[in-house]
């Protein structure tokens, strides 16, 4: 179904919740809890108590992070292939479903945003396109601006990996710890790849007059101030 992100967060704050694992230090969430779900004997819902602090928040899940709970207000995801893996979980997702792949544009309960053609990258320019970046977690950038954001905080937005050598907060993509010794799978860790959009993105924010906070602190993006939730909880209040 073809969509126009409707002005639904006006003036407010959007937290943005990617795939990286800086996750589990910015909530505190114990290492029994994230080896529980590594090793997929508990579902990803299990962290949602240490995550209570932005609850009440406006927040878009990229791709698997709509499993973590019902607060999540918008799944977003951009590739048919998580589509049809998800499709079940995704239809009992209470949130709003958001895609940019356009096969299925015909899905009725999945809301549809064209690819900008002539913006590829940075902030779409309607509020009927999304601008791709190459991936899912700088596209949504796009839907909070044009849904009304005055501030954008990023969440796992870490393009690298952690101490541990983990690309996610989750195995659900069965990567698991990847083996630094090998260069091949190195080469084909898309880092450097989603990092291109996120230039234009600063500007973009800027002339708009969007904030954009990383509260990922070990996070390979520059353009953005790096804080911790704690900090931003603490400036809200």
């Amino acid at each position: 179904m073809n969509w126009k992100v409707p002005r639904i967060w006006e003036g407010g704050d959007v937290w943005i919740l990617g795939g990286g694992p800086s996750v589990f230090t910015q909530f505190d969430i114990p290492k029994e809890v994230v080896d529980s779900v590594m090793a997929g004997t508990s579902p990803p819902s299990v962290y949602s108590p240490y995550m209570k602090s932005i609850h009440n928040k406006h927040v878009i899940g990229i791709n698997v992070a709509f499993m973590i709970g019902d607060w999540i207000d918008m799944v977003f995801f951009g590739d048919n292939g998580f589509f049809l893996k998800y499709k079940a979980q995704l239809a009992k997702f209470p949130g709003l479903k958001v895609t940019c792949y356009s096969g299925i544009n015909e899905v009725n309960w999945v809301k549809y945003l064209v690819k900008d053609g002539k913006k590829p990258r940075g902030i779409s320019s309607a509020p009927n396109l999304v601008s791709w970046n190459g991936n899912s977690g700088a596209a949504a950038i796009s839907i909070a601006a044009w849904a009304g954001a005055k501030r954008i905080i990023l969440l796992g937005f870490d393009m690298a990996l952690s101490q541990d050598n983990r690309q996610h907060w989750h195995n659900l993509y069965g990567k698991g710890v990847i083996d630094i010794k090998n260069e091949k799978k190195l080469m084909a860790l898309p880092f450097q790849r989603h990092l291109i959009g996120f230039p234009i993105i600063a500007e973009d924010a800027n002339r708009m007059g969007i904030e954009i906070l990383n509260a990922s602190p070990q996070s390979s993006i520059r353009e953005f101030r790096k804080v911790t939730v704690k900090e931003i909880l603490s400036e809200c209040n």
